[in-house]
């Protein structure tokens, strides 16, 4: 074939380092971004919790890693899978990543500060109405119990001793046991750095070469010494724990480090997966073209639900308004922070792909040994690529490129809980009426307190987690590119307002808006079909009526954001242009 790997990533690379160079640069002059001395709320309303500014490599670090977790990953193998070619993924993956994804994330930090931090629900609150509001932060917050119950699983699994007759397999739970013992340790060294950078005034530079060092001696150490075994279920509850004090704790103690210093381990993997692609250029003759012959999925809608992170997912914009406005230092770092990030994960995407095609070669050469799973398809393809060529290093970098892997859940659960108090706690104010949390009263305060927005989201996450999350997992996809959807609206919709050009995100709209009303109705028929047949748990039932009302949410949520576009509000005169300075 024409093309390999290599050069497949080398043009992938060039084409989104001139979308970020040059599309990003228009981008900022078409929204004034970094114009004048506008000083981000992670300053005018910095309160040591959530507002809390962060330089520009720790924030980045923050946000590369909660956006891309798995999902760059998961939804390239996935593809492929469903029998969609090499050229269907790239193609999606890049054009996707710099007119789709990067404009979505971008667009969405950037709306963001301009309203003070706040989350894409009171983003549309201010700009087309509170009713929108509330539809949007119902189905965001049940969408985002779906991935706290979801990542909360995988982590479990992933920590849990396999038992057999009521007895621990240590032989076979090690693996799952080296990946705790790491992970525990992580936060450890995660409280460290923040307590010293932020409270010691430690270098920088120094900081992060001691923590890439801690981050090495604790692998080491956990995969020799790993004396936790407990069941998944156990796991579960301790997860709970866990992320329940992550989501109300300042950031600067556990969420700024943590996924600062993760980010250094996926940097590392990244580092390792181009490395894997240079030395092994990688033949794509596995893989077909478009879609493979036996394929029964549909190109459209299905490639692009289920390639998101890659390409442009929900859940980035309210990561770009739940946590990474809160901490943005200037304005000047919105674009490499979100536009690139978004960009650096189509670079991941592209090397899946790659990673891809050499396992399918190496399954159909060692049928006895084949890899299988998300994880090991990627993780054992990048070390096989190495291995050829340096032989013996197998082990080690597949041990550690699962280890990432595992640690990006984790990572992602953390930002996801904390995402979802936010909502909860939104949900209850109403802005118009000059209501804020820290004025509500009654009930709304009860409400609106940190601690029994995350408890109630923890609960509800667990316990969907423990009860079979995975029998309307199939849901996500379409409620994931409908959050895009809606995302590009409220963003359209300010803009519309503040009388700035927005006709580079109305496109992405139409589409994700097509895209998501498509596969819901090609989803809900499947579901109708099983329920009718007499053979349908309650999963069915639930994926098709929440498939209705989600249809439903979009179309309305559509015609009133229409309705904004055209009939735009006196933004300029309302403030939403502006940071308000209030405390």
């Amino acid at each position: 074939m024409f093309m390999n790997g290599l050069a497949l990533l080398i043009i992938g690379v060039v084409l989104l380092l001139a979308g970020y160079i040059f599309y990003g640069k228009w981008l900022c002059e078409q929204w004034g971004v970094g114009e004048g001395d506008r000083e981000t709320p992670a300053h005018t309303m910095e309160d040591g919790v959530d507002y809390v500014p962060a330089k520009a490599p720790v924030l980045m670090g923050h946000h590369f890693s909660s956006i891309a977790g798995a999902g760059p990953i998961t939804g390239p193998i996935s593809a492929i899978g469903l029998g969609f070619g090499w050229l269907a993924c790239a193609l999606w993956i890049i054009i996707g990543g710099i007119f789709f994804g990067g404009v979505h994330d971008f667009g969405a930090l950037i709306a963001s500060v301009r309203h003070d931090g706040k989350s894409i629900g009171e983003i549309i609150a201010v700009n087309m109405s509170n009713r929108a509001k509330k539809l949007f932060i119902i189905f965001a917050y049940l969408t985002l119990i779906l991935v706290v119950a979801a990542f909360a699983s995988i982590v479990a699994t992933t920590f849990g001793a396999t038992i057999v007759d009521g007895k621990v397999d240590k032989v076979a739970s090690t693996a799952n046991a080296q990946v705790a013992m790491v992970s525990l340790l992580f936060i450890l060294i995660a409280i460290v750095f923040g307590f010293m950078v932020y409270r010691k005034n430690a270098p920088m530079l120094l900081s992060s070469f001691i923590g890439v060092l801690a981050i090495a001696a604790i692998i080491a150490i956990g995969l020799k010494f790993h004396p936790i075994y407990l069941s998944a279920n156990t796991w579960m509850w301790i997860v709970g724990v866990y992320i329940t004090i992550a989501s109300i704790t300042p950031v600067w103690i556990l969420l700024q480090p943590r996924d600062y210093l993760s980010s250094f381990l996926l940097y590392a993997m990244l580092g390792l997966a181009f490395v894997a692609v240079v030395v092994a250029h990688p033949s794509l003759d596995s893989l077909s073209l478009i879609q493979s012959a036996d394929s029964t999925s549909y190109v459209f809608p299905v490639l692009f639900t289920t390639i998101a992170c890659g390409a442009i997912s929900g859940f980035h914009s309210l990561v770009s308004s739940g946590t990474t406005s809160k901490q943005l230092n200037k304005e000047k770092d919105a674009k490499p922070i979100a536009y690139g990030g978004m960009l650096l994960e189509c670079v991941l995407a592209i090397m899946t792909i790659c990673a891809v095609a050499y396992a399918y070669s190496y399954n159909a050469a060692h049928p006895d040994g084949a890899l299988t799973g998300a994880t090991a398809i990627f993780g054992g393809g990048i070390a096989h690529m190495i291995d050829d060529v340096i032989p013996g290093t197998y082990s080690v970098l597949f041990t550690l490129l699962v280890l990432t892997y595992s640690a990006f859940c984790l990572t992602s659960l953390d930002t996801a809980t904390r995402l979802a108090r936010f909502m909860f706690q939104e949900f209850w104010i109403d802005s118009a009426k000059g209501e804020t949390m820290e004025n509500v009263s009654g009930y709304k305060k009860f409400l609106c307190n940190p601690l029994v927005a995350t408890l109630i989201t923890v609960v509800l996450g667990i316990i969907l987690g423990l009860n079979g999350y995975a029998k309307i997992w199939a849901l996500f996809g379409s409620a994931n590119q409908l959050l895009a959807a809606i995302g590009l609206l409220a963003v359209a919709a300010w803009l519309a307002n503040v009388g700035k050009n927005n006709k580079m995100i109305l496109v992405p709209m139409v589409f994700m808006l097509f895209v998501t009303i498509a596969s819901l109705v090609l989803n809900t028929k499947d579901q109708i079909q099983v329920i009718t047949s007499g053979q349908a748990d309650w999963g069915p039932w639930v994926q098709s009526i929440f498939g209705i009302l989600l249809m439903v949410l979009a179309l309305v949520l559509a015609g009133e954001g229409v309705n904004t576009i055209f009939r735009p509000k006196d933004g300029k005169a309302n403030g939403v242009d502006k940071i308000s300075h209030a405390k």
